[in-house]
This record gives C-alpha cells, structure tokens and sequence, in this order.
C-alpha cells in the first residue's frame, strides 16, 4: 500500500534533484518551509513532529534539502513531508505540502466496522504501523 498524502502523492517519489525544484518554487513564491516526520501517517494524524525550526529566512535549496536529507539519516524509515507556507491571508496557510521519504515497506491500513443501535454502522481506519510501539513500527 502507497500513502497518499498531499500534493504529488500519486506520482512516483520525486527524485533530489526534482524536489530541490520544487524547493526553488516555494522560495520564489516567497513560502517558507518545514521538515516534519511521523511513523503514524494516519489521515487524521496532521500534527507531525517538526525537524528543527522551520526555515523561515532560508534562500537556498541546497541547504534545505541539507536538511531534508539530514532528517531521512536520523529517520530512515519514518515518512518525512515538506511544508511550504503562505503568509498572505495573514495567517499561517499551508500551500504546498508532499512527502519527500517513505519506509521501506508501507503496512497500510484496514476498515474496522462497528455496528450500533438500529442498525447505525460506523467506520474506522485503523493503522497496521501503530499495532507495534513508537520507534518500533518500520523496522523488520
């Protein structure tokens, strides 16, 4: 199973040299950027753990896709997204979002069906990475 999560998630995954193009994108649009990662990617999971503080006076590509690729050394097998942010609504406005890493084997999810009271039947997606604990997820 693929996640699909934010912009570019139905294409293949982006080479360095086509992120670092997409990188000057948001630097010429004037949206600053962030690193996040996560082992859970869970729809409703939005809220990932940040890498460092999010580069908001950065100008150069290169050193964003530093960190970028310093985040996939410390987290090989965690999903990594970039963020780029438009500031022009006055508030703080996701423009661009997709993932730059993946882990190895992606576990995916499965539908779990409850049934209520007459007849009501609710769902839920259910993470198979978060049957193992934090940390322990992607590795085999």
């Amino acid at each position: 199973m693929r996640i699909t999560q934010g912009t570019f998630s139905y294409l293949p995954d982006f080479t360095d040299e086509q992120i670092t193009a997409q990188l000057q994108y948001c630097l010429d649009k004037g949206w600053p950027l962030s690193v996040e990662f996560t082992d859970d990617p869970h729809p409703r999971n939005f809220l990932w753990d940040m890498w460092e503080l999010p580069m908001f006076d950065m100008a150069d590509p290169s050193a964003i896709l530093l960190e970028i690729n310093r985040c996939r050394k410390v987290h090989p097998n965690h999903y990594i997204r970039l963020n780029a942010y438009d500031r022009t609504l006055g508030r703080q406005t996701t423009a661009l979002s997709f993932i730059v890493n993946r882990p190895p084997a992606e576990p995916g999810f499965r539908l779990q069906r409850e049934e209520g009271p007459d007849r009501q039947v609710h769902y839920t997606i259910h993470a198979y990475a978060t049957d193992r604990p934090e940390g322990e997820r992607y590795r085999d």
